[in-house]
């Protein structure tokens, strides 16, 4: 009987599990829809949950543009953000920008400053001109 009831239980947690998932991949496509129409999508890990709600709740003033989205996609957006945040020790709350968190600072400390100017690179958050495209799927 035991067997039974726990295998009902299983069949009935299925669809929830589905949803959920589906739910996720949902929220993720639109993550990268939105975010990556103006420049690359970051991947969540690289700021604190903190962060990501400053920087969505500010998103008329995000770094000089305007990128405000509708009230439903900017929470959407957002869910998914701090679902997948990194954690503080290396992910400072303290900031905005990836670049300034020390877990940036410690790997890319080594680069002088002349190589941030590079035609190519033109600016620290142009991961992909050192990295590939790869080094920012999430």
């Amino acid at each position: 009987m035991k067997k039974v009831v726990a295998l009902l239980l299983l069949l009935c947690m299925n669809p929830v599990f589905a949803e959920s998932v589906s739910q996720a991949e949902a929220d993720k496509a639109k993550w990268k829809k939105e975010c990556g129409s103006c420049h690359v999508a970051f991947p969540p890990r690289l700021l604190a949950a903190e962060s990501w709600q400053s920087l969505m709740e500010n998103l008329n003033k995000h770094f000089g543009s305007n990128a405000e989205l509708p009230a439903k996609d900017t929470q959407q957006i957002l869910a998914y953000l701090k679902r997948q945040a990194g954690g503080k020790g290396l992910y400072s709350a303290s900031t905005l920008r990836i670049s300034d968190t020390p877990w940036f600072k410690r790997e890319h400390g080594v680069i002088a400053a002349k190589e941030w100017t590079h035609a190519e690179v033109k600016s620290r958050s142009n991961c992909e001109s050192c990295h590939g495209a790869t080094v920012l799927e999430d």
